[in-house]
């Protein structure tokens, strides 16, 4: 048996995942398998690391220190064979609040902003709270497989003056690591029409066997002057309450107006322990990821396995990466009432319905795979039960 087949009680920490049932009107005994973050133990050398600098004791304001910025390019170049300068790196709270600084700083109310439904729910509403025009570029299930309109996403930027595309790579929900080919493709239209490139890649560690994340800018160095990628380690090494991500950041000109904006939106200061976490995860953590990765490709073919011998009317959309994985309800014909229903009160699972990253995802739902697996089998065979 695996260890990361043993399960860590985490109610009574102060879980979103595990504790906040209450708060959404969720049964208590629902499983929880809807926010993305893991249920396994840290590194032990982020947990040593952050032990041993609360003993100083002291946690005033800290600085982003050249050793943490180096880590960092140590891993991308270790995991992603990506180089990347020190100095292109800003530290921000996280990649949310990076997006929609972005979208202040970089464009004006009823500018157009493109997005890649169904997708990742705080895009549409980052876009539609700072006052710009929501411009979407659907992506196209074909068999089991979703692909980019690319005459669509140049039409919708032509037609709607888009000014930024946020895009999410790899791709969250459905599973996409982007090839080269697709974000060249991208890329082209978005430097012909100046359109600059806000690439949240928080999802970057996580692609299965036989797939590889291309940073945006690694793709082409043309990419570059109108990029802004977001990274983190907090989907990578589970450290996403401890709040640090980073903005990658070529073009000095960017870099500049991003870094000023982040002062004055009081974005420029990361948590301390984040800082000290993601230094010793990027430092450290190659061995845990890759026993993390096998464990997540091994889950899964588990579920993939189990829907194709037990419930075939429930379609896996096969993943390429992450852990999140986009179940396909529509065989079943229920409506977005009936399919909560079903999930939430006959099968007593809290999943992410499908509708919430856009009309597009509607019949589907986003299923934590990052689980032990015995917690899976339980899932999947309450579900089954459901069904029957």
């Amino acid at each position: 048996m695996s260890k990361l087949d043993q399960e860590v009680c985490r109610k009574g920490t102060c879980s979103a995942k595990w504790n906040a049932h209450h708060l959404r009107q969720i049964p208590d005994d629902a499983i929880p398998l809807w926010v993305a973050d893991m249920d396994f133990p840290v590194p032990p050398q982020v947990t040593e690391a952050i032990r041993k600098r609360t003993e100083h004791e002291i946690f005033g304001y800290s600085l982003v220190r050249d050793c943490y910025r180096d880590s960092i390019v140590g891993w991308m170049e270790r995991r992603h064979n990506w180089q990347l300068e020190p100095n292109w790196i800003i530290a921000v709270p996280g990649v949310v609040p990076a997006i929609n600084l972005a979208i202040n700083t970089f464009s004006e109310t009823g500018d157009g902003v493109l997005i890649q439904p169904p997708v990742y729910p705080p895009f549409s509403s980052s876009v539609l709270n700072s006052q710009r025009t929501l411009v979407t570029n659907p992506l196209v299930l074909r068999g089991n497989k979703y692909y980019i309109d690319f005459a669509d996403f140049e039409q919708k930027i032509i037609d709607h003056q888009v000014k930024i595309f946020v895009l999410c790579s790899p791709h969250n929900p459905v599973g996409r690591v982007w090839t080269k080919e697709e974000l060249q493709q991208m890329g082209e239209i978005c430097l012909k029409h100046n359109v600059l490139v806000v690439s949240d890649e928080i999802h970057h560690d996580l692609a299965f066997s036989g797939h590889r994340h291309l940073p945006f800018t690694a793709v082409d160095e043309r990419f570059a002057e109108n990029t802004i990628i977001l990274t983190a380690p907090s989907k990578t090494f589970n450290m996403a309450g401890l709040q640090a991500s980073n903005a990658i950041i070529p073009d000095s000109a960017l870099r500049e107006n991003f870094s000023k904006a982040a002062s004055s939106w009081g974005l420029a200061k990361v948590n301390t322990l984040g800082l000290v976490a993601t230094e010793a995860a990027y430092r450290h953590g190659d061995q845990w990821l890759d026993q993390v990765l096998d464990y997540l490709q091994g889950n899964m073919e588990f579920v993939r396995d189990f829907l194709a011998r037990r419930l075939p009317r429930v379609k896996l959309v096969e993943p390429e990466g992450l852990f999140l994985l986009w179940l396909d309800f529509r065989g079943l014909n229920l409506s977005v009432e009936q399919q909560e229903e079903l999930l939430v009160h006959r099968a007593c699972l809290w999943l992410i319905q499908g509708h919430s990253f856009g009309q597009e995802g509607a019949g589907f739902a986003r299923l934590n795979s990052a689980c032990p697996r015995p917690l899976l089998q339980q899932a999947m065979e309450q579900l089954e039960e459901a069904l029957r």
